[in-house]
């Protein structure tokens, strides 16, 4: 074959798979780097001035509404996920989903298992502005909360993508995985790159599953559009 053949060859294949170029380097490459960029200042202990400045600026808008709002969502941003998760997981198992189920376990709990490892390996100490309505001892970066989230969001935003549903999973999932970050800022317990390492972190690890997922998800995607 021609060089130009090649090179027509390889210009038309990288056209037909644009979108999954773009994908693997908007959801997987650059949240990765970002995440990389964090984790090595967290690793050679250099502060961000913008950590503390944020959760002092959110710190002096508190009120007493605003205190048991952001309990609220803090309280469900860490068990809510795994319950969500874990009842999705063991439905689709019924339902002998067997990609997707698989897809919902590596995706939530491997974010879970992933944090655990990063929290233990970093060690990094959780804030200390003021006294915090809900104290925690363990690590801090990067944030549980935040991950596990947006594991979840993301997860069921791709599962249901194919569907009628996709509409309600991002404007349900996107706030409330907005609204657990902002709890952990301002309730104090996590940094605001605690926050977005957690983010960046799931955003690489569940969109990066997709792409080893994706030929199982688009069978699954023209299962549900021959049935509609």
């Amino acid at each position: 074959m021609a060089l130009d053949q090649r090179m027509q060859a390889l210009l038309g294949l990288l056209k037909a798979r644009r979108g999954r170029l773009l994908l693997l380097f908007a959801g997987v490459l650059l949240p990765f780097y970002l995440f990389g960029a964090l984790a090595e200042d967290v690793w050679e202990k250099e502060s961000f001035s913008w950590d503390e400045a944020t959760l002092l600026y959110l710190h002096a808008q508190a009120t007493p509404a605003l205190d048991q709002i952001m309990l609220f969502f803090t309280r469900i941003g860490f068990i809510g996920p795994l319950v969500v998760g874990t009842g999705l997981f063991f439905w689709l198992l019924w339902r002998r989903c067997w990609a997707d189920a698989t897809f919902v376990l590596l995706g939530v709990g491997g974010a879970l298992a992933l944090n655990q490892g990063i929290k233990l390996f970093f060690a990094r100490v959780r804030p200390d502005l003021w006294q915090s309505l809900a104290p925690l001892g363990t690590y801090s970066f990067p944030s549980g909360h935040a991950m596990v989230s947006m594991a979840l969001a993301l997860t069921l935003i791709i599962l249901l993508w194919p569907t009628r549903w996709r509409g309600a999973a991002l404007l349900i999932g996107i706030p409330l995985v907005l609204l657990i970050g902002l709890s952990r800022l301002y309730l104090g317990v996590h940094y605001p790159s605690d926050v977005l390492a957690g983010w960046m972190a799931s955003l690489a690890w569940v969109l990066g599953l997709n792409e080893l997922f994706f030929e199982k998800l688009q069978q699954r995607a023209r299962r549900l559009d021959d049935s509609g």
